[in-house]
């Protein structure tokens, strides 16, 4: 199996702007709230579809039902990808809000799988931000008199963040994505998400989006605290290319592939998911080149060969690579 590039699946939402098209070079229509664009996804009735090669036309979960081993390297009968991979476009602030962990969320949901994510920055306006955490010293009592009085946020951890930084966002924490912010999200494959504050907006007919601060209040884990960016680990440093690990948690891996000249990045029976931030570069296998220009994604098949990169032009071709849990 070779790299697979499916469609993406676009989501309008309030919140959103134009950075999808302008800047990662989505095929975007005349609105103004584009949002999100969840490049891979198995979840519920958001399925990925192959868009090209001898598997064209197929769903996501249904390669994972037929070629599990093939695709994600194990030999567990998986219905479900367990990832959900996506840019977003934060053109105004999203809701304060929370997600419930695998424990968790059984007690809401019996078909769906806890969220934990993390972000990576791609590019900020001048006064962006990200809400990262609750402030050390907030209590379950302090939170909610906040919700009471409409001061939460004084209760929530500002960040001016800097693309390329890394921020881990397990489930529990409390976070908010700020204005101006235009990232790339790995997270767990869930879409369960409940706001703590919705900034008072409304719709064109007056109604508040709904908020589920009973749900919320017993999913946060108040022992977090601020977060912080991630310190990167390196990995590899030459001429020609620099490898971070950034996150190697229990349900995902992320390392970022700085492509200067070139890099040969070995098989290893690990599904991967590759993205290119910025730049433009090749990525190619003993039998096909891929182009990876802005905005493009491929899944490649825990049973693909190796990769090797090539950067174009005079900017280095920033990558960022998605592992599942456990590989290495």
């Amino acid at each position: 199996m070779n790299p697979i590039e499916f469609k993406p699946i676009l989501k309008r939402i309030r919140w959103g702007g134009r950075r999808l098209g302008t800047i990662l070079d989505k095929q975007i229509g005349p609105h103004h709230d584009y949002a999100e664009s969840w490049e891979v996804c198995g979840h519920g009735e958001d399925q990925s579809m192959v868009s090209s090669g001898p598997c064209a036309g197929w769903k996501l979960n249904n390669l994972v039902r037929e070629y599990s081993e093939e695709l994600l390297g194990s030999k567990e009968a998986l219905s479900q990808f367990p990832l959900l991979i996506k840019f977003l476009d934060c053109n105004d602030r999203l809701s304060v809000q929370v997600h419930p962990d695998d424990s968790q969320v059984g007690k809401y949901y019996s078909n769906e799988n806890g969220k934990t994510e993390a972000w990576v920055i791609i590019s900020t306006e001048p006064d962006s931000f990200i809400y990262a955490g609750l402030k050390s010293e907030v209590t379950p009592e302090i939170l909610k008199a906040s919700l009471e009085n409409g001061t939460i946020e004084e209760c929530l951890h500002h960040v001016s963040p800097s693309p390329g930084e890394c921020y881990y966002i397990p489930a529990g924490t409390v976070h908010a994505l700020g204005d101006g912010v235009l990232i790339a999200e790995v997270q767990q494959s869930s879409d369960v998400t409940f706001r703590l504050f919705d900034w008072n907006r409304t719709d064109a007919q007056g109604n508040h989006r709904p908020v589920h601060i009973e749900q919320a209040m017993e999913c946060i884990d108040f022992q977090r605290g601020p977060i912080q960016p991630v310190e990167p680990t390196l990995l590899h440093q030459d001429e020609n290319a620099e490898l971070n690990q950034l996150i190697d948690s229990p349900f995902f891996r992320i390392d970022n592939l700085l492509i200067h000249n070139e890099f040969l990045l070995p098989a290893n029976s690990t599904c991967k998911v590759v993205m290119s931030l910025s730049g433009k570069g090749t990525m190619s296998t003993k039998e096909s080149s891929y182009s990876l220009p802005v905005g493009k994604t491929y899944l490649i098949p825990a049973i693909c060969d190796e990769l090797h990169f090539e950067s174009e032009g005079d900017t280095p071709n920033n990558i960022l690579i998605a592992s599942l849990a456990g590989k290495t």
